[in-house]
Parts: structure tokens; C-alpha cells; sequence
């Protein structure tokens, strides 16, 4: 049994370049190179006030007609609006932001509140100095 084990995994090892160098392999390997994309959808140059940076990554939820009390968070960073529509007051500005965008917080007062039909939800990417 033992010997019929190691002598498919050898057979299937030497199989393998034979494999890489088919067509089938290639072309399943260019279908999916295809689907592959990046995009870049936000950057800014942070300079913090400490060396060390904490990070955090959080996911909030917002159910529908919801509005934050007036706050603000630990460090700025970008967000995320993973599903749903956002209203944003920060400072004297507003906007409103649909699933799909992301958006700089400075890390001034700021309310949020979800003026979708649906439950709405938020990626809080959060740089603070570190302790």
C-alpha cells in the first residue's frame, strides 16, 4: 500500500512539468489573468507625528436612517463604503458616497449617516501614533 502511495505521488511529480508546459495549463492560467485587475482608488501621502504607527481595520455597520453622534477617531485613514450610500460631515464639508468608493478622513469632527435603502457598511482603515 505504502509503495503504491509513494509511487503515484513520484508519477504525479514527474507528470507536473509535462502539465505546466500543456496548453490546458496555460490557457486556464490566461482566463484567469483575464479576470485579474487592480485598481488604484486612493492615494496620500501621510506624515504622522510619531515613528510608530498603530493600525487598525474596522468594520462598521450602519442600519438604514442611521446617524452617527458627532465624533472622531483615533488617527486619520482612508474608508471604504463596502454596501450601501453614506452621507459625510466632516469639518464644513459634506458628501455622499456609494458602495465602491473610498474616501480620506482627516480625523476632524465628523457624523456619518446611511441615507440608503439598505443597510449600509463601512471599512475603517485607522493610523494613529503608536504608544
Amino acid at each position: 500500500m505504502l509503495k503504491t502511495l509513494i509511487f503515484r505521488s513520484a508519477a504525479l511529480l514527474a507528470l507536473s512539468p509535462a502539465f505546466l508546459l500543456t496548453g490546458t495549463f496555460q490557457s486556464t492560467f490566461a482566463a484567469e489573468a483575464e479576470s485579474f485587475s487592480r485598481n488604484l482608488m486612493l492615494e496620500k501621502q501621510v506624515e504622522l507625528d510619531s515613528k510608530t504607527v498603530a493600525t487598525k481595520v474596522l468594520r462598521v455597520k450602519l442600519p438604514v436612517g442611521f446617524t452617527t453622534p458627532k465624533h472622531t477617531h483615533e488617527g486619520p485613514g482612508p474608508r471604504y463604503v463596502s454596501k450601501g450610500k453614506l452621507k459625510v460631515i466632516e469639518g464644513d464639508k459634506q458628501h455622499v458616497f456609494s458602495a465602491g468608493q473610498v474616501f480620506w478622513e482627516t480625523g476632524q469632527l465628523m457624523s456619518v449617516e446611511n441615507v440608503g435603502d439598505t443597510e449600509a457598511e463601512l471599512i475603517i482603515f485607522e493610523m494613529a501614533p503608536g504608544h
